[in-house]
């Protein structure tokens, strides 16, 4: 007993350490708790360790500071590298115009708590605390809260953490009450805007399909397969030819004869190109492959073909077989002699049947070689960010520079990292349940200290008219957003990917899941990936920026 006493009589490490667990365990059981199709989901945690430093929890500061640190590194750095593939191509078609309405909603955002500031001489570090709270954007708080730290202001940044638990609630809820109200003020029919969003989705995307190519140009008859392979590399992938009712793989030395058919892989956009160059295109329904052809999928997990191109494989040069597809990050590519393939892609191989187990023994299709932790571009990554996040950044009109600081500095470098794939051997591939882990892990370290390190002051900050910093997040929140949606309703945005859109420049999770509980497509989930990393960026930096005008 005397023991646990000893543990229990002042805030050590193991104590914080056993505050932290109770308060993440505790929050997260309150933020699955389901209220009319509404959950507080991760932030629970943040409520969780105010009460418990309400009532009487003391962390010691030190530990606090260090964990809420590592924790907003381990969560910026996850999402970057997860966003990272598909960030760049998302710019494309909508993107431009979802990036654009997202900073509209983050500076008229800003501009309102400034507006706010100068009106009601809030302190910089609440109304700074409260514009974070009221976007549901963590990294911003700790931005303001490692700048507030760098100038030995310890109690202004618990103030900042106040303010930013105070304004939380509203984030959520304000950001779920416009997309109920638009849907009801416009009597939005979400039947339709599904269709919508199919209709434009199919139109706009490169879909690959199955395709069939009666050869009628006389040029390529007597041509190996070698040859019509680089004809087309661009437009299409040869998997097998149909001869005399017998189909084979198409292999490199065959040679065409006429009456051949082709099949293979391609998208309609290529069709007028391969007409001309090879005959007739036909676009049909996948075909069974049977007899002594397969078609199979493998994991590619082995590490020295990872970021080698097709032609560097050469696995049609081995084998009487050809990859047809691949599956990356949610995306399907059409695989050129130049395109290369990364750990973790998945590919389509149609062959023969005979070689399917040599195939994927080569390729790897090994799950326990996949999960194996990939840690050293993990802390490759760190470094990078924090020595990139430590650069001063000048703008004129501020009293001290803005720094990318430790949310900042770690989410660029990991996007570049989610991007690029590699450097040199350096796979920064990452399994989506590792992922998972690593950001739900840092935002609950990070909120949890948050809430222990501002919740004891709780009580006499709503005591002392704090609730009326509820009403300044609920403005900063709801306006911003409200005006949105009139902008979106005007230019006939689609409905859903406008709740994905604003759940994106809001940062907001817990609105991106009741986005998603509106309709089984990926409307709001696209808007909200494509709007997301821009945000971040712009969340943290303006964060910071109001803090500088504001003192």
């Amino acid at each position: 007993m005397e023991a646990f006493r000893s543990l229990f009589a002042g805030p050590g490490i193991a104590t914080t350490i056993l505050y932290l667990s109770i308060t993440a365990f505790t929050g997260i059981l309150l933020g699955r708790i389901n209220v009319k199709n509404l959950r507080l989901g991760v932030a629970g945690v943040l409520f969780s360790g105010l009460l418990l430093a309400h009532f009487g929890v003391r962390a010691d500061l030190h530990v606090l500071t260090f964990v809420r640190d590592f924790g907003l590194i381990l969560f910026v750095y996850a999402v970057g590298i997860d966003v990272g593939p598909r960030f760049f191509s998302s710019l494309r078609r909508e993107g431009l115009k979802l990036n654009l309405f997202a900073v509209g909603i983050i500076v008229s955002g800003f501009l309102i708590a400034y507006l706010l500031h100068l009106w009601q001489d809030i302190p910089p570090a609440v109304i700074s605390g409260i514009m974070s709270g009221s976007v549901t954007n963590t990294p911003g708080l700790g931005a303001v809260q490692q700048v507030l730290s760098e100038m030995g202001r310890t109690a202004d940044t618990a103030q900042a953490g106040m303010g930013y638990a105070v304004a939380y609630p509203f984030g959520i809820l304000g950001v779920i009450l416009v997309m109920i109200l638009y849907r009801w003020f416009f009597r939005v029919k979400i039947s339709h805007e599904v269709e919508d969003f199919n209709r434009k989705y199919q139109q706009n995307r490169v879909k690959l399909e199955s395709v069939e190519i009666q050869i009628t140009n006389p040029n390529i008859i007597g041509r190996k397969i070698q040859y019509v392979k680089q004809m087309v590399d661009k437009e299409m992938v040869l998997s097998r030819i149909l001869r005399n009712g017998t189909y084979m793989v198409a292999a490199e030395d065959i040679i065409l004869e006429e009456g051949d058919i082709l099949y293979g892989v391609s998208s309609h956009e290529y069709a007028d190109t391969i007409r001309k160059t090879m005959g007739e295109v036909k676009f049909a329904d996948k075909r069974e492959i049977s007899g002594d052809l397969a078609m199979f999928h493998v994991l590619v997990t082995n590490r020295k073909y990872a970021g080698k191109t097709i032609e560097q494989i050469g696995i049609y040069r081995r084998y009487e077989a050809n990859i047809t597809r691949i599956f990356r990050s949610g995306l399907e590519i059409l695989p050129t002699r130049d395109t290369t393939i990364e750990l973790g892609d998945t590919v389509r191989v149609v062959g023969k049947r005979k070689l399917l187990p040599d195939i994927r023994q080569e390729l790897g299709n090994s799950l326990i070689e996949l999960s194996r932790p990939n840690t050293v571009p993990i802390f490759l990554g760190i470094v990078l960010g924090i020595l990139l996040g430590s650069i001063p950044v000048y703008i004129p009109g501020l009293p001290a520079p803005v720094k990318l600081g430790l949310a900042g500095g770690p989410l660029i470098v990991a996007l570049l990292f989610g991007h690029m794939g590699r450097i040199g051997k350096f796979d920064f591939y990452m399994t989506p349940g590792a992922n998972m882990v690593l950001r739900e892990l840092g935002i609950i370290l990070f909120l949890a200290c948050v809430g222990l390190g501002s919740g004891a002051d709780l009580g006499s900050t709503l005591a002392g008219g704090g609730y009326i910093w509820l009403l300044y997040g609920a403005a900063i929140t709801f306006i911003p957003v409200a005006l949105a949606a009139i902008a979106a309703r005007l230019i006939k945005m689609n409905y859903l990917q406008f709740c994905g859109l604003i759940s994106g420049a809001m940062t907001d999770p817990p609105a991106l899941e009741f986005a998603s509980s509106l309709a089984p497509v990926h409307a709001q989930t696209t808007a909200y990936a494509t709007v997301y990393p821009l945000t971040m960026f712009l969340r943290i930096i303006l964060a910071q920026t109001l803090l500088f005008l504001t003192m």
